[in-house]
C-alpha cells in the first residue's frame, strides 16, 4: 500500500483505477487471500455496521452507564412525524450513526472503523448514500475499501486515536474516510475522494476529546452524528466542483502536529473540556458513585 495520498492519486491516474480498486487488490496481496475471499471478509463488515446503524432506529438502546440511549429512536419517530428541517435523507443518516453509537455504548456488536469511538460515522454514510443512489450491496462493499484505502494513509501519517490525537483524529479520520467513499459512490474520481476527505479535515482540525466519565457515550455519539453530516455535505460540495486548496497530505500531516500539542487533559483522558464542566462531573458521580 502507498504511504501517501499524492502516490494514491499517482497509481490510481496511471492504471485508470478507483481508490476502492486498487484498496482491495492491496490487501488481497497482503493477506494471500483471493479478491473473492477479501471481498466476503469485508461484506460481513457492511453486515454488522447495518444491524448495529438499523437496531437503535426502532429500539430505544440505553448505555451500559444509563447516560445515554434512546436518541436513534427519538430521531426515526421524528422522521416518521414529516416534520423534519433537513429532509429525511439527513434525519435518516442522523439516527443511524445515533444507533450505532448506541449500540457500542451498550455493548453491542459493531466495527470499530476506524474506532468504536467513531463506529456510527461510516455506516451511517456508506449506508444512507447507497440507498439514496439505489446502490447495492457490492457497491456499498466497495465503497468500505475507498475509505479503508484513505484510512490507512491517515494510520501511516497520523493517527486514528483520540488517546493520541483528540477526537479530530477518531471522528476526523471517519469523516474524511466517508466522504472519500460518498464521492466514490456518486462515482467521482480519486482526486475528487481526496479533495473531499481534505475538507473534512480542515473543518475539524483542533477537536477535543472530552469523553465524560472517561465513557465513549458524551459527547462522541453526537460528534458520531456531527461526522456523518459533514461527511455527506462535503462529498456534494466535490462532486459540484469544489476542490481543497490544502492538499489531502498536509491535513493529515497538519492533524497529526495540532493531535501531538494538545495538552494531555484533551486527548481521551476526561481531565478537560466538557469532561470536568459541571455537569460532566456529576453525571461522573452519577456513574461511578463518589
Amino acid at each position: 500500500m502507498v504511504n501517501y495520498g499524492y502516490e494514491l492519486l499517482e497509481v490510481c491516474n496511471k492504471r485508470h483505477i478507483s481508490i476502492c480498486e486498487y484498496t482491495l487488490e492491496e490487501e488481497a496481496k497482503t493477506t494471500g487471500l483471493t479478491y473473492e475471499q477479501v471481498f466476503e471478509k469485508m461484506r460481513k463488515n457492511l453486515q454488522v455496521m447495518k444491524s448495529a446503524a438499523e437496531i437503535g432506529l426502532n429500539n430505544e438502546i440505553i448505555s451500559i452507564s444509563g447516560i445515554i440511549g434512546g436518541d436513534a429512536y427519538k430521531l426515526n419517530k421524528y422522521l416518521k412525524e414529516g416534520k423534519t428541517l433537513t429532509g429525511d435523507f439527513m434525519v435518516t443518516a442522523m439516527a443511524r450513526a445515533l444507533s450505532s453509537s448506541e449500540v457500542n455504548a451498550s455493548m453491542g456488536n459493531i466495527v470499530a472503523a476506524p474506532t468504536a469511538g467513531s463506529c456510527g460515522i461510516i455506516p451511517a454514510v456508506i449506508i444512507s448514500a447507497g440507498e439514496k443512489l439505489s446502490l447495492t450491496e457490492d457497491e456499498m462493499v466497495k465503497a468500505l475499501f475507498t475509505a479503508t484505502g484513505i484510512g490507512i494513509i491517515i494510520a501511516k501519517n497520523a493517527t486514528l486515536s483520540g488517546a493520541e490525537g483528540g477526537c479530530q483524529a477518531e471522528c476526523g479520520s471517519a469523516a474524511a474516510m466517508a466522504s472519500a467513499a460518498a464521492v466514490e459512490m456518486m462515482r467521482g474520481t480519486p482526486e475528487q475522494a481526496l479533495n473531499a476527505a481534505a475538507i473534512v479535515f480542515k473543518n475539524i482540525l483542533g477537536l477535543v476529546c472530552d469523553p465524560i466519565a472517561g465513557l465513549v457515550e458524551v459527547p462522541c455519539a453526537k460528534r458520531n452524528v456531527a461526522g456523518a453530516i459533514s461527511a455527506l455535505t462535503t462529498a456534494d460540495m466535490v462532486m459540484a466542483g469544489v476542490i481543497s486548496k490544502i492538499p489531502f497530505d498536509d491535513t493529515v500531516e497538519a492533524m497529526y502536529k495540532i493531535g501531538k500539542k494538545m495538552p494531555s487533559e484533551f486527548r481521551e483522558t476526561a481531565l478537560g473540556g466538557l469532561a470536568i464542566t459541571e455537569t460532566g462531573l456529576k453525571l461522573k458521580k452519577q456513574v461511578f458513585g463518589k
